[in-house]
């Protein structure tokens, strides 16, 4: 079948529709953009998910300096300084950016922004909108913008598939939408993607947050760079099964007093250094250890909120009430679950991969901000940091000239069996790369994995590739480091404190030809 040629003229594509994507695009006018989304704009991203806030500078006795120390001390020796300066120096602008693009944000009896305090930050510096709602009045006020600038096209529903690259540049979109393939020429693609947390069986991601855009990057010849750091969130709340994203109890709440408790109503976190407050990487463990030894953990905010709970933090105690728990009365069960990816496509300063014409932006992104373990609400603040940058960078690049377009790939076919295969998948990695590893899971891992991608099933196939980049790095990572655990290597090690940068023939090298044998030929 014919592929729809949309767009003959090449507009700038942006594969996304979270703050990455959104911000990425308004940045971009009045260059014509095409933006693409896999579901319609607001829904299955994690961005409406997010409800810790973004990280600024804004108060009195805060600076950017300041901001960008806890960044690098977060990062666990692999966050660039230079990186972090950047973006904490862009944050209180950003911030300024939203706010006439109407997003309101909470203030105090005075008027002024109301700053909060999460993990590892020195300062009150977490700027909410909506209490405990960040993500979701962010991206609201986003798609308004959106939809009401005429040089943005938005495509809902359009899976990317491929990546075009002619002459050693990427030149347009290969993309799915009903069923029905297109291209979609390009002067230059942006990836805004989001995480991986939906490669595991206990996320507070969508679950279609499966690392497509690392799939799109690396089959394009792109260099993937720390994919093995996942950060779990500590306190994701243990209700439901493993079809849908847990329900978060934001840190937020933590740094409003609240506590974590054993089923004996021991803190068990009062001995370790920072508490409750202690970085995510660490109470994640913490919990899991209690887990593991057969024990029930609670955040308990009882002492600490009280009555106030409610007010102070309404979405979690929506998500409470649906879980028929009464947070002033009980304590909430929790556990640790896949939350932020601080690897990803590796880009500079520009947001520019290693792949002519393909910028990365947001969670897809290993910009070098995160290091090793994300410090608490800079992952938003990234997104509209870099899409600026992404966006001054495109508006300053030459027009590349229009692509001859090829034949149009034809997507493989779903097998009878990808439910079951993705389910595998996801149980899989959370059994041997998540919060604890070790060198035997990781080496079933990567065994399992390998004769997935060698599969007929494209999602399928594009899962199993993902988790098999992460499960070679976190195998060739023999250390402990921010958000990568190894039980049988659990002290980090200077000489390692380095990125590992992977590209689909390295990655071949590390586990054997077979294994990617399929995801280098772009599939079945």
């Amino acid at each position: 079948m014919p592929a729809t040629m949309h767009l003959v003229q090449p507009r700038v594509i942006v594969i996304g529709g979270g703050v990455a994507g959104l911000a990425t695009a308004l940045e971009l006018a009045p260059l014509p953009v095409t933006v693409l989304a896999g579901s319609p704009l607001g829904d299955g991203a994690a961005t409406a998910l997010a409800q810790g806030g973004i990280a600024a500078a804004m108060g009195a006795d805060d600076e950017p300096s300041l901001h960008a120390a806890d960044t690098v001390a977060a990062g666990a020796g692999l966050t660039d300084p230079a990186v972090a300066s950047r973006v904490a120096s862009a944050a209180p602008e950003c911030i300024e950016d939203l706010c006439r693009r109407g997003v309101a944000f909470d203030r105090d009896a005075a008027g002024a922004l109301a700053l909060g305090l999460e993990a590892a930050h020195s300062r009150h510096r977490i700027v909410h909108a909506g209490g405990d709602a960040t993500g979701r009045v962010v991206l609201e006020a986003l798609i308004s913008a959106v939809r009401r600038n005429p040089s943005i096209e938005i495509l809902e529903n359009v899976r990317a598939i491929e990546l075009a690259v002619h002459e050693g540049r990427v030149s347009g979109v290969h993309a799915v939408q009903g069923g029905e393939p297109m291209f979609l020429a390009a002067r230059g693609v942006v990836l805004a993607t989001g995480g991986v947390g939906g490669l595991y069986a206990h996320t507070t991601n969508p679950l279609g947050a499966t690392g497509s855009g690392l799939a799109l990057a690396a089959r394009a010849g792109a260099v993937l760079r720390d994919v093995e750091f996942v950060q779990f969130h500590p306190t994701a709340i243990a209700v439901g099964g493993a079809n849908k994203p847990l329900p978060l109890a934001t840190e937020a709440l933590r740094g409003e007093g609240a506590v974590l408790i054993n089923g004996r109503g021991e803190r068990f976190m009062e001995t370790i250094p920072g508490g409750e407050l202690a970085p995510r990487d660490v109470v994640a463990r913490a919990v899991w250890g209690q887990i593991e030894a057969g024990a029930v953990v609670f955040l308990d905010a009882r002492a600490a909120m009280g009555e106030r709970f409610a007010k102070r933090f309404p979405s979690v105690a929506a998500l409470c009430r649906e879980a028929g728990i009464d947070p002033v009365k009980q304590a909430i069960p929790v556990q640790p679950a896949a939350h932020y990816h601080m690897g990803g496509v590796a880009v500079d300063e520009r947001g520019r991969t290693s792949v002519a014409g393909l910028w990365a932006c947001g969670e897809v992104a290993a910009s070098g901000l995160h290091g090793a373990n994300r410090l608490a609400s800079n992952s938003l603040l990234e997104a509209l940091a870099f899409a600026r940058w992404i966006g001054s960078d495109i508006a300053g690049a030459a027009q590349a000239q229009a692509p001859k377009p090829r034949a149009p790939i034809v997507s493989a076919s779903i097998a009878a069996d990808d439910t079951a295969r993705v389910t595998e998948i996801r149980r899989l990695m959370s059994e041997t790369v998540g919060v604890v590893r070790d060198e035997a899971g990781l080496t079933r891992a990567i065994d399992r994995l390998g004769a997935i991608a060698w599969g007929r099933s494209r999602r399928a196939a594009d899962l199993a590739l993902i988790g098999l980049f992460m499960a070679a790095a976190a195998r060739e990572r023999r250390e402990s480091r921010g958000g990568h655990f190894r039980r049988d290597h659990p002290t980090p090690i200077a000489a390692r404190a380095h990125p590992i940068e992977l590209t689909l023939g390295d990655l071949r090298n590390l586990v054997g030809a077979q294994s990617v044998q399929y995801a280098i030929a772009g599939g079945a």
